[in-house]
């Protein structure tokens, strides 16, 4: 409760009323969240509550809990939190993960942790060489399970399941729930408590939800047009590739617009070292892929661009949800080309809410092309039933003659006194 106080926590979200008094009640749960909904404090209370019962050093290399994530940031972010909580405790953790040195992660391991937070490939690696064992680890949180999935993490995880005693307590969270995490919930739950925070349109309601009808060329000019608005003071740009990223991060450079980009490609110290350039307000606007970005928690994002839409709608939800965090307002402005509507009607159908349109006309859908993660699920783009092309030819004009430049109202943001630590006080467990 000191360590929460000191953090500013006040009010418990929804996700956490409901699964702290069930994790302290030793069940297992099935939560269906999105990030943002408060959902790692909801499990890393209460799981540290518990270890600090009787507390007993831990044995060497053999953790008492551990908390599996899909990418490097999100466990970084775990372990983050896990401490920020649990300062007070004297609760050991650590956080194993790949594109660094193992020898640190080793040392640490040998010494004795309470939590073990993972990445599902290191942590594999380090306990086939023997520096990790998970007989008695009795608490398990899969977390993001459906991104576990996407990113082929499945059999690692299995491998994984069949280290730990079959007698635990189990977690498993997903923003999702298709037929594949459902099994694997079944296979690793016992009569668990189902928790699922319905996403009222998620923080969509404070979410300026823009699009520019524009073809493929004409998206760096576009771009450029926008990063000119003084109200874009941080900004998260997401591309569905990795050279896309490089690409975008190096325009926007080049014409004066500090920019940085995060990507699978990049060793964890180069992601992490721009993460922090982003952070601390050296670079205006981060450019992401969403495995990148995923779980990515900064506040006083003003604005999202989706410079490319993604291929699966649930992850414009995700990523226009980095904006419009702790009770601010923001921006999300999608660049749409023909190949897209598609991707774009099936936004507007889950969001159940149409986009704003800034600029251009909807096109007729074509069937998109496939350049390294921008094809599609289905074969090709459905009839959006639009007239004529967005943006003619050139540099994007509006009815005035210049670039688009239509979401220049600042969105309010409440203002949030901070405590000593630097984070946000008086706000919800984040």
């Amino acid at each position: 409760m000191r360590a929460l106080e000191k953090e500013g926590y006040t009010t418990p979200t929804p996700i956490q009323l409901q699964a702290i008094p069930t994790l302290l009640d030793g069940k297992d749960i099935l939560g269906v969240a999105q990030t943002g909904t408060g959902k790692t404090a909801a499990f890393a209370v209460p799981i540290l509550q518990l270890l600090s019962i009787g507390h007993e050093a831990p044995k060497p290399r053999e953790p008492k809990a551990l908390i599996l994530a899909p990418t490097r940031e999100l466990a970084i972010q775990i372990a983050d939190s896990f401490g920020a909580y649990g300062q007070f405790l004297g609760i050991r953790r650590a956080v194993i993960l790949g594109g660094v040195n193992q020898n640190p992660q080793v040392k640490a391991l040998a010494k004795g942790v309470d939590v073990l937070i993972a990445t599902p490939g290191r942590l594999l690696d380090l306990a086939n060489q023997g520096h990790i064992k998970l007989g008695n680890t009795h608490t398990l949180v899969l977390d993001e399970a459906d991104r576990m999935l996407d990113m082929g993490f499945i059999h690692d995880v299995k491998k994984i399941m069949a280290m730990l005693p079959a007698k635990r307590q189990s977690l498993l969270f997903s923003a999702t729930m298709p037929n594949e995490v459902s099994k694997l919930a079944s296979s690793i739950l016992n009569n668990p408590i189902r928790i699922e925070i319905t996403p009222k349109v998620m923080t969509v309601d404070r979410i300026r939800q823009q699009v520019y009808f524009v073809e493929g060329s004409e998206k760096k000019d576009a771009l450029l047009k926008v990063m000119e608005d003084p109200s874009v003071e941080r900004v998260i740009i997401f591309t569905r590739t990795k050279h896309r990223a490089n690409r975008v991060a190096e325009i926007l450079d080049r014409q004066g617009h500090s920019a940085v980009a995060i990507h699978g490609n990049k060793s964890q110290n180069a992601r992490q070292k721009a993460l922090g350039r982003f952070k601390n307000g050296e670079a205006r606007a981060l450019v992401a892929t969403d495995i990148a970005a995923r779980g990515i928690d900064i506040d006083d994002v003003t604005h999202v661009i989706n410079y490319e839409l993604p291929n699966e709608p649930e992850s414009y939800v995700h990523r226009i949800g980095r904006t419009a965090r702790a009770g601010a307002e923001g921006v999300a402005i999608s660049f749409c080309e023909a190949t897209e509507v598609g991707y774009l009607n099936d936004i507007e159908k889950l969001t159940k809410k149409p986009l704003e349109v800034a600029f251009g006309e909807k096109p007729a859908a074509q069937k998109p092309i496939r350049n390294g993660g921008g094809g599609g699920r289905r074969g090709g783009g459905r009839n959006a039933g639009g007239q004529g092309a967005g943006g003619g030819n050139g540099r994007p004009k509006s009815a005035n003659g210049n670039a688009p430049h239509n979401h220049s109202s600042k969105p309010k943001r409440h203002r949030r006194s901070r405590n000593n630590s630097g984070r946000p006080g008086n706000r919800q467990a984040a």
